[in-house]
């Protein structure tokens, strides 16, 4: 089997050659994102999410941590299911992307946080073509995991800074258009 290759990401990164992700429940779903790419795990109530207006569905709104701005996104809601509720195990996992050569921080909203295990590239296959019920370029592939299927995020498609900003846009244009009817 051909392990899947993600043209965001080098095919050889120090993670994908360690095999070393971070495992989450979203539902009933394990996902996986690439150990180096979390950097830091947050309990939800602690996050002190601050709302921005016309913002799409999914971005909760922003933290800051440190000093930075970081914006808050509701994974749930960004696959277009309902929006996370929120209970003990709630997490806010602070992710490192690639946008425009720059390293941006996010943050994603998930309902319980795992383990870190070790996913041989030869145990990781392409996603399916058929039956996933989250848009294609959002998986990396698929793992196996304690004999279940694990979601590898492809986190720069998911997070994606530029749409997300498009996103905010838009709903900015649909705002004023209401104004001014």
């Amino acid at each position: 089997m051909n392990a899947a290759v993600n043209p965001m990401e080098p095919a050889e990164s120090p993670a994908r050659k360690r095999g070393q992700y971070l495992t989450f429940l979203l539902g009933t779903e394990v996902f996986a994102v690439e150990i180096l790419r979390i950097r830091e795990i947050i309990e939800y109530g602690n996050g002190n999410i601050t709302e921005v207006p016309t913002m799409p569905e999914f971005i909760l709104g922003v933290v800051n941590l440190r000093g930075a701005v970081v914006p808050i996104v509701d994974l749930a809601a960004r696959f277009g299911k309902k929006r996370c509720e929120p209970g003990r195990k709630t997490c806010i996992l602070i992710l490192e992307i690639e946008a425009n050569a720059e390293k941006q921080y996010l943050g994603i909203v998930v309902d319980s946080v795992s383990t870190v295990v070790k996913i041989p590239s030869e145990e990781i296959v392409a996603p399916p073509s058929f039956g996933a019920n989250i848009r294609p370029e959002f998986i990396s592939g698929m793992g196996k995991v304690n004999g279940k299927l694990a979601i590898i995020l492809n986190v720069n498609s998911v997070l994606s800074v530029d749409e997300i900003a498009t996103l905010a846009e838009v709903g900015d244009a649909e705002v004023a258009a209401e104004g001014a009817a």
